[in-house]
């Protein structure tokens, strides 16, 4: 009986370890790119209780173990330059958290319907595209490292459903879009060989479109390891589109035999019962796909309402998390 207890035991504990370090590996993310913006602005963060608080460490104390950081190449402002993306990452990493750097290739914000290529490179021909793409990746990579960050995640591009610094590297030519994304991805394993690099598109729902744009880039030979998805569905209808990117999730695995994340996530603050459901089940959802469910992350969670005319962050007029946090 001692025996048989004993070996119980072990197993209970194995099994809790076993449970501790998957649930480890997912990445409970936010997208905090804004943050140093706004404490520059005079913006402070509370806990519950109304102390001002380091927006990482309240967010660490709600279980986000991964934080993602744009970049973008010569901002007019500055704001998510190197220099900016070290000082947030350097904050994160005391933390402890997880990094996924975000590059636009833009000298500002780059989505399905902005995607300009940054000032410096306007003139640059195709070949000329694919270097400046290299060395702006592996230049900002290799000056995260020199200063100690690791970085797990590199997102080649933002929201490319129609390519990236237009028009060379459109949609509407998967061959030069592929060639680019390459540049990224060979850059990238040039300073982190272990990191992962992700390709992300917006609406995460619409399977049609990822199965187009996937299938486009690898019939040209892109290199990808992560598939990303942007996810902020309406309010009055999110159980429904998060089945469709569930169902989206499971085909782009299958696919392309790549896991998945969900690299943007959101909804109005107003809303954040109905963003905490959302989220909660979003997070079933991509644990469902086991090893191929990497991670889902809050887009500006710190984002006061209206900040930069935002309204879909996390945080209540007072400075304090909302319920919409909870499920991580």
């Amino acid at each position: 009986m001692k025996f048989k207890n004993l070996l119980a035991t072990i197993c209970g504990v194995a099994m809790s370890l076993a449970a501790s370090v998957s649930s480890a590996q997912f990445a409970n993310g936010a997208d905090v790119g804004w943050v140093s913006q706004q404490e520059k602005a005079g913006y402070s963060f509370f806990n519950s209780s109304g102390v001002k608080t380091d927006p990482f460490v309240l967010l660490k104390n709600l279980s986000i173990n991964s934080i993602r950081l744009r970049v973008w190449v010569n901002p007019a402002d500055g704001w998510n330059n190197g220099a900016d993306v070290l000082y947030k990452a350097k904050r994160a990493a005391a933390q402890g958290q997880r990094i996924m750097i975000d590059f636009h290739y833009s000298d500002t914000w780059a989505d399905p319907g902005h995607q300009a290529k940054p000032a410096a490179w306007a003139n640059h021909t195709l070949a000329q595209l694919n270097n400046d793409v290299y060395s702006h990746t592996q230049g900002i990579l290799s000056y995260l490292k020199t200063n100690g960050i690791n970085v797990e995640w590199v997102q080649v591009g933002n929201e490319i459903n129609s390519g990236m610094m237009l028009p060379e590297g459109s949609t509407n030519n998967f061959a030069n879009l592929a060639g680019l994304i390459n540049s990224g991805y060979n850059a990238t394993k040039a300073v982190y060989p272990n990191a992962k690099v992700v390709l992300h598109l917006a609406n995460g729902h619409d399977n049609a479109v990822f199965r187009w744009f996937f299938d486009g880039v690898k019939g040209k030979g892109a290199k990808w390891d992560v598939i990303g998805m942007s996810h902020y569905p309406p309010a009055s209808d999110w159980a429904n589109y998060n089945n469709k990117i569930s169902t989206n999730m499971w085909d782009m695995v299958s696919r392309y035999a790549k896991p998945v994340m969900v690299t943007e996530v959101g909804m109005d603050w107003t809303q954040a019962a109905t963003s905490k459901a959302m989220v909660a089940d979003l997070l079933s959802k991509t644990k469902a796909l086991g090893s191929n469910g990497l991670g889902v992350f809050y887009w500006e969670p710190q984002a006061y309402p209206g900040w930069q005319g935002y309204t879909m962050g996390a945080l209540d007029a007072s400075g304090k998390f909302t319920i919409a946090m909870d499920p991580f």
